[in-house]
Formats: structure tokens, C-alpha cells, sequence
């Protein structure tokens, strides 16, 4: 409000819980009611996780498909169902570079941004009807958030002791801004990073195989941190 022309009326805020799917449709009708459209979508809600597969609970493995996949396309479905009508919007799903390789302590959280990619690829090509409804997924690496503070651990109950350093990351507004501007070239997928993330995220689509040994030389290191308490 202090830095363009939008007034109030332009903006309403409203409480959403992506595990509550049956609240979907009528924060997706209240928002309808307020602007008479919706243009665009961001799906921006999620949690990651640090936990070795062999210690976690199962219940920690539904708890994330529900919020990270579950919700996002319930609240999609709502949301697509505006813009077919329309025959025009854009869906910005924030996926992550964990979407496009695998990473030690997250399998998860790497099971479920996975999803998230097969199901709005595939969802891209149930749309070619409608020319003018874009699906772009946007593929962050490591960004300074509190997602960390807020990671799923080995049970729901515990919360992560340490988080650790997150000044080496990228930069909150740097990625909103790559982020906007992926949004308005209409791009199908953009991974949004800093090397030498962003070098594996080409080495893992172009040469899997180097991916894995360097992958299982730096998980080995990470796993053995973790233990450590680092």
C-alpha cells in the first residue's frame, strides 16, 4: 500500500490451511466475490524435512503428501475450475530442485515435490484446449526462509534442534524476483539457484549417472553431519 496505487479494497487477506481441503472451495468463492476474477495461483504452501527414512514414523510420510501435495492440488482444483470458464490464469506451483533429484534426510519431502512435478506436467497436457491457462513450476534451491525452523523430523511431534547456517543461501527477494519474472514469460519450469546447486540440478538431468556418485560422496558427508549435530 505504501510503495504503489493499490488501495485496500485491493487486497484481502484470508486464514487458509492447505490440510483442511473441505475449506477450499469457499476461500476460492470468497476470493471470487471480492474481485470478481482470479488471475493468477501461486502454490507456495509446504513443509520439508530432516529425517533419515529408516528412523521416521509413516506418519510423518502422509503428514507431508497431505499439506505438500494433497493440499496444493485440492486448492488447484478449485482454483482451475475458475479459470477454464474463463478460458484464461496462470498456476505457479513452488516445487524445488528436490522435484528433478534425490537428496539424503529428505525422501519425503523429495517424494512429494516429485509428485507435485508429474502431476502439473501432466495436468499441462489435459489443458491444450486452453491456450491461455499457463502451469509453471518454479524449482527453488536453497533460500533464506524459516521453512528450515519448521521442518517434519523422524515423529510429528519433534521439531529440529538445530537449523544451522542459511546466510550461504539465496537471497529471500532475489528468488521472488526470478520467480515474478519466470510468471510473466510464461515459463513451463525454472530452476531458481545459486551454484554449485544449480551446476548438480544440469548434472542430474544431463548426466544421472556422475549425479549419483556425487551425490552418494556428498550424502555420505551430510548423513554423517546430521548425526553429529552440525
Amino acid at each position: 500500500l505504501e510503495i504503489s496505487n493499490l488501495s485496500e479494497k485491493d487486497i484481502l487477506v484470508l486464514r487458509l490451511d492447505l490440510t483442511d481441503r473441505s475449506s477450499h472451495e469457499a476461500a476460492t468463492n470468497s476470493v471470487l466475490k471480492h474481485f470478481g476474477k482470479i488471475d493468477v495461483l501461486v502454490n507456495n504452501g509446504g513443509r520439508s524435512q530432516r529425517s533419515l527414512f529408516v528412523d521416521t514414523n509413516l506418519e510423518v510420510f502422509s503428514a507431508i503428501m497431505e499439506l505438500n501435495y494433497l493440499g496444493t492440488i485440492s486448492l488447484t482444483k478449485h482454483v482451475l475450475n475458475h479459470m477454464i470458464q474463463r478460458k484464461k490464469g496462470k498456476i505457479v506451483t513452488v516445487s524445488s530442485v528436490m522435484g528433478i533429484m534425490g537428496a539424503p534426510l529428505a525422501s519425503g519431502y523429495c517424494a512429494s515435490k516429485h509428485a507435485l512435478q508429474g502431476f502439473f506436467n501432466s495436468l499441462r497436457t489435459e489443458l491444450t484446449d486452453y491456450p491461455e491457462i499457463s502451469i509453471i513450476n518454479i524449482c527453488p534451491g536453497p533460500v533464506q526462509s524459516k521453512i528450515i525452523q519448521n521442518v517434519f523430523t523422524e515423529n510429528l511431534a519433534k521439531s529440529l534442534e538445530n537449523s544451522g547456517d542459511q546466510s550461504h543461501k539465496m537471497a529471500t527477494d532475489r528468488c521472488v524476483r526470478l520467480t515474478l519474472v519466470s510468471t510473466a514469460n510464461d515459463l513451463k519450469e525454472a530452476w531458481i539457484s545459486d551454484h554449485p546447486y544449480l551446476a548438480v540440478c544440469y548434472l542430474w538431468q544431463y548426466a544421472p549417472t556422475w549425479a549419483w556418485w556425487l551425490m552418494n560422496r556428498m550424502g555420505k558427508r551430510r548423513i554423517q553431519n546430521f548425526k553429529s549435530g552440525v
